[in-house]
């Protein structure tokens, strides 16, 4: 069964937060806060947070911007992963990812399904990874974000996870 094992050390991670909408400000954005605070309590490291519209090209250079930070491992957005017109971080994503890790869509869909029915086909969450850095598309809504955190990003962003977890991957990202 899968469980943190004590023995090993734990690792903070730097994750930068990425909130994707035209209408949030800081002030009204609570996904965006509720994954700040669930990212600290955790003992990881909020490296930097933003507000980005749904803009493919200001999505990809903001993106690009964090993956080649050293002082960032992680990126989480929350929002433009529906299906309508103005949802696009998909495909900003696309335009940035080296390798997708398909599982985590599929895992994120999965565990909403138990929550939220067949509503969950709507949700485009992806994740994959950028030279080094790890990115995670979450869906904009309080709830998907806790799902996303709480049911696979807390585990797999922790160190002593096992049997396995993405942190211990992270020196070999970048290997060729």
């Amino acid at each position: 069964m899968p469980q943190i094992d004590p023995t090993k050390p734990f690792l903070p991670v730097r994750i930068a937060v990425l909130t994707v909408s035209d209408t949030r400000t800081l002030e009204t954005d609570t996904s965006g806060s509720t994954l700040v605070e669930r990212i600290e309590k955790a003992g990881h490291v909020v490296a930097d947070r933003a507000i980005e519209p749904d803009d493919v090209v200001r999505l990809v250079q903001i993106l690009e911007r964090w993956v080649d930070d050293p002082e960032i491992d992680v990126v989480i957005t929350n929002g433009g992963t529906g299906v309508t017109g103005r949802d696009v971080t998909p495909e900003a994503f696309e335009q940035v990812l080296e390798k997708r890790i398909e599982g985590f869509g599929e895992l994120f869909r999965m565990l909403s399904y138990q929550k939220i029915g067949p509503s969950t086909i709507q949700s485009r969450a992806l994740a994959g990874v950028a030279r080094g850095t790890y990115l995670f598309a979450l869906p904009g809504s309080t709830g998907a974000v806790k799902d996303g955190w709480d049911d696979i990003l807390v585990h797999q962003l922790d160190s002593r996870f096992q049997p396995c977890n993405f942190v211990e991957l992270m020196p070999r990202l970048q290997e060729r």
